[in-house]
């Protein structure tokens, strides 16, 4: 996998890596050495794929960026609203 394009972002001690590889767009939080990411496919019209870490198995799939936020802020324990996200990701989801 082959990075095209990131960009990072940084509130509430959690730091957000948005990353477009030649099949996935990805944003992965890390907090105090946990992390949690959202995948979707590159053409950006695919469910979006919560996972513990950016490589790792898919946990579970949603349609709305709003929902696969609340479900990484739950694996990092903090609230979706605490989470950053750069601008490039903040179009993620259907």
């Amino acid at each position: 996998m082959t990075e095209q394009s990131a960009a990072t972002a940084e509130a509430n001690g959690i730091t957000a890596r948005y990353v477009e590889t030649d099949a996935e767009r990805v944003l992965t939080f890390d907090r105090d050495g946990h992390t949690a990411a959202i995948a979707q496919n590159i053409d950006g019209y695919a469910m979006l794929k919560v996972r513990p870490t950016a490589d790792g198995d898919e946990l579970e799939r949603y349609y709305g960026f709003d929902m696969a936020l609340d479900h990484a802020a739950e694996l990092l324990g903090v609230a979706p609203h605490d989470l950053p996200v750069p601008e490039p990701a903040a179009d993620m989801g259907m």
